[in-house]
């Protein structure tokens, strides 16, 4: 049974950027056909798919955040990360890692607990 869990500051300053690190246990982020994604919620909102890393490490971004956003990975780790450059305030959600069979997915079969992100000064 694959685990993820998330990690990462809870609070972020305006225009800084935001570091989360994914952890994967039970299975490997480079397994055929599988994609490690990143999706938020912002208080009294909807899930928004972000963006994923796939097993074979390209790279799919949401177009409404691709000028300040990259996803990373660390496969002697089992880890992918997510950088969102020039954080504001409607930054603020609570972040998931996941695991997918499809790229954009915002109900995957297999999401971590979630991290809670603030953006505040």
């Amino acid at each position: 049974q694959v685990q993820l869990q998330e990690s990462g500051p809870g609070l972020v300053k305006p225009s800084q950027t935001l570091s989360l690190t994914c952890t994967v246990s039970g299975g490997s982020i480079t397994t055929n056909n599988f994609y490690w994604s990143w999706i938020r919620q912002p208080p009294g909102k909807g899930l928004e798919w972000m963006g994923a890393i796939a097993y074979s490490g390209s790279t799919y971004i949401s177009p409404s955040l691709k000028s300040r956003t990259s996803i990373s990975r660390d496969t002697s780790k089992n880890q992918f990360t997510l950088q969102l450059s020039s954080v504001t305030p409607e930054d603020t959600a609570v972040y998931y890692c996941a695991r997918a069979r499809v790229i954009r997915t915002t109900t995957p079969p297999d999401r971590g607990q979630g991290t809670q992100v603030t953006v505040s000064s």
